[in-house]
């Protein structure tokens, strides 16, 4: 079972691309409700992945689509989310200024009034501050990482395809 698990990257790299997508947006949500609500780049990070989710679910069902052009799309959508990843973190390093806006999770349940209430006191999440970090790298810095990563291994399995 463990083995087979180890060669799922190397036989099935578009199923593979599709579950570290799942499992970096599931990681996203996790902190989120854990009380880490995401700042606008965080957002803007999620989206791409979600686009890979919807490309490996759509170069599995249809095996007549050629393998190697749906790897490049999904190396492509890796590689837009490195890239907001790594803007991100630089903004976090306050190596260049952000994005005008910053965003909050309001809970939009109830009456208009609860709903009125829950906009004007949320709490604003910034995206030049560090919510979280492990050895000194950030969500967005570990985003990067993998996204970098995932980018690169996608276009070397195109490459082979």
């Amino acid at each position: 079972m463990a083995s087979s698990l180890m060669s799922l990257p190397n036989r099935e790299p578009v199923l593979f691309a599709g579950l570290v997508a799942a499992a970096l947006l599931l990681s996203a949500f996790a902190f989120q409700y854990a009380g880490y609500p995401p700042c606008e780049l965080c957002w803007w990070q999620r989206y791409p992945y979600m686009g890979v989710i919807a490309v490996a679910l759509v170069g599995k069902a249809m095996r007549a689509l050629p393998q190697g052009l749906v790897l490049i799309v999904l190396a492509l959508l890796f590689a837009l989310d490195a890239g907001i990843a790594a803007f991100h973190f630089g903004v976090e390093q306050k190596w260049w200024e952000g994005l005008a806006t910053c965003s909050g999770y309001v809970n939009m349940g109830g009456s208009v009034d609860d709903a009125l209430d829950a906009i004007m006191n949320a709490p604003v999440v910034r995206c030049d501050e560090i919510a979280w970090s492990l050895f000194g790298i950030s969500m967005a810095g570990y985003n990067f990482l993998i996204a970098t990563g995932m980018t690169l291994f996608m276009l070397k399995k195109a490459k082979d395809a």
